[in-house]
């Protein structure tokens, strides 16, 4: 057995019927040619063979008596791959449309907790003549990072497949679920090594706390305790928050991963700062067409990884922070470099707090507590009154750069479908994959009805970006004599900027009108 962290346990008892705590992602494959085969059984086989390669597809929970402690991971013997591998065909015309809209009706039905939380669904009928691969797997037992582990169990890097050596066998133990002696057992003793291993990080948790929370001394020697001139302990209220129902609605939308990463490089960015732009400009237009655009600028919820570099365990090492979208800002350059100084800032701060972050901890009767906290929160429906922490959640996940296939089929898009929480009713969470940049966005279907109309105001705002970088390129002289200002705030200087600086010698551009324009200024200096 395999006990379950503080974190992991925190996704099953947070759960109810309005909230989902799974993710998954939408692949569309398109079949080798002349495939004449029955896909779905393929693709039962090509599994069947792959279970033993993450142990998320062979364990399940056992439950502590009166749920006196987190449950604990088994390994299940007996799994139904006619339960776990199912098989939809969209009715005609089978358009994209269509099929997200079934994925987001399949994402809102709860995993059952009996067997191994994970479900395919094969889905064809597509008009395109492709087939469609929908998955899901309770974020307890996966987060981001690890659920990249295992797609490296499940796909190929060739059309041919690859040799998987079969498990080794195992006495089987013919045990359904194990005995309350047992259970009681191992929980006192989880629960002992819990309580030790916290004593044991309380120096360095302190340590690092003091390193986030006290400033360090200026140049006079003092220190200063002021907040940032930015700080809101509260995201101001939009239709996002709300408290949700179980109903979904899904888009996903694409961008060429190569455009993305020539913006971060012209304006001096980082990637994950294109993508929180991209993402603030789409929500300014789609709250603005609505009339309801906030003053204050929306803040986002933003996963951030606990996860040692090479650590591929299927578990959460996971932590949340908070950031500013500047969506008060007009001008999309001046706001992308807000979002740039904002996360800078939020990056030094979590390197210096994230070994204070404890993802084990005890908490006796924790199944009970929380799950009694979490159902007084949703029947209740506070998120409707109170003021939210944040607008929604923005999670990039770094993907697979190379090409995958799966069952002999070719993998076209990765789209990621998350989680919408009470007051966050919206989730857009991007992953890179084969020269692609994937956008999911799940939202409850009461709250973001049109989320369509979101998801091309996200490829709207990509390509104003995309050529407001390509003007800087084609005249970077002008683009420095002429920065861009912000409507409702000050602009701010980027780091690393790639352009060159204005002490350069004019002759050296390639365009004859930026030397002219160079040459003017300078006599006018």
């Amino acid at each position: 057995m395999k006990h379950l962290s503080g974190v992991d346990s925190a996704f099953l008892h947070l759960e109810s019927p309005e909230m989902p705590m799974h993710i998954g992602s939408l692949n569309v494959l398109d079949l080798p040619e002349g495939y004449a085969g029955d896909f779905f059984e393929d693709t039962k086989t090509y599994i069947q063979q792959r279970l033993h390669l993450a142990e998320v597809f062979t364990r399940k929970l056992a439950l502590m008596p009166l749920d006196l402690s987190n449950p604990v991971w088994v390994e299940d013997e007996d799994i139904d791959l006619d339960y776990h591998i199912r098989h939809i065909t969209l009715p005609k015309p089978g358009s994209n449309r269509q099929l997200q809209q079934y994925v987001a009706r399949l994402h809102s039905s709860l995993l059952d907790r009996s067997r191994p939380l994970w479900e395919f669904f094969v889905i064809d009928g597509l008009k395109s003549g492709q087939v469609a691969l929908y998955s899901k797997l309770h974020h307890a037992g996966i987060d981001g990072q690890a659920g990249v582990a295992v797609a490296q169990a499940i796909f190929d890097l060739a059309a041919t497949g690859r040799v998987i050596k079969p498990p080794r066998p195992r006495a089987r133990r013919n045990q359904y679920q194990m005995g309350i002696a047992e259970l009681l057992g191992a929980a006192a003793r989880n629960t002992v090594a819990q309580s030790v291993g916290l004593v044991k990080s309380l120096p360095l948790i302190a340590k690092s706390a003091k390193n986030a929370l006290v400033p360090a001394r200026g140049e006079n020697g003092k220190r200063d305790w002021s907040l940032p001139k930015d700080f809101t302990l509260f995201a101001p209220r939009t239709s996002l928050n709300v408290a949700i129902t179980n109903q979904r609605t899904f888009a996903g939308r694409t961008v060429p991963l190569a455009e993305v990463k020539l913006i971060a490089k012209l304006l001096g960015v980082s990637l994950n700062d294109v993508v929180m732009a991209t993402t603030a400009g789409a929500l300014r237009s789609y709250l603005k067409d609505n009339n309801e655009l906030p003053d204050k600028p929306l803040t986002a919820a933003v996963p951030v990884s606990l996860r040692a570099e090479g650590d591929t365990t299927s578990n959460n090492q996971v932590s949340m922070v908070t950031m500013g979208l500047a969506t008060n800002i007009k001008d999309p350059l001046a706001r992308l470099r807000k979002i740039h100084e904002l996360s800078a800032n939020t990056k030094a701060k979590m390197s210096r707090f994230k070994a204070a972050i404890p993802t084990d901890f005890p908490l006796p009767a924790a199944p009970w507590l929380m799950s009694a906290v979490a159902s007084l929160f949703s029947r209740s429906r506070l998120a409707n009154v109170m003021p939210p922490l944040a607008n929604l959640v923005i999670s990039n996940v770094a993907g697979i750069p190379v090409q995958l296939y799966f069952a002999g089929a070719k993998v076209v898009s990765y789209y990621p479908v998350s989680i919408p929480a009470h007051s966050m009713a919206l989730n857009v969470t991007v992953q890179s994959y084969n020269g692609r940049l994937d956008y999911g966005l799940i939202a409850c279907r009461r709250a973001v009805p049109d989320v369509n109309d979101l998801a091309d105001g996200l490829l709207a705002e990509h390509r104003v970006l995309l050529e407001l970088a390509r003007a800087q390129l084609a005249d970077p002289v002008e683009a420095l004599l002429k920065p861009a200002k912000a409507q409702t705030d000050k602009p701010t200087a980027l780091v690393h900027n790639t352009m060159p600086s204005p002490a350069a010698k004019p002759t050296t551009s390639k365009s004859p009108i930026a030397r002219k324009r160079a040459k003017r200024a300078a006599v006018a200096a």
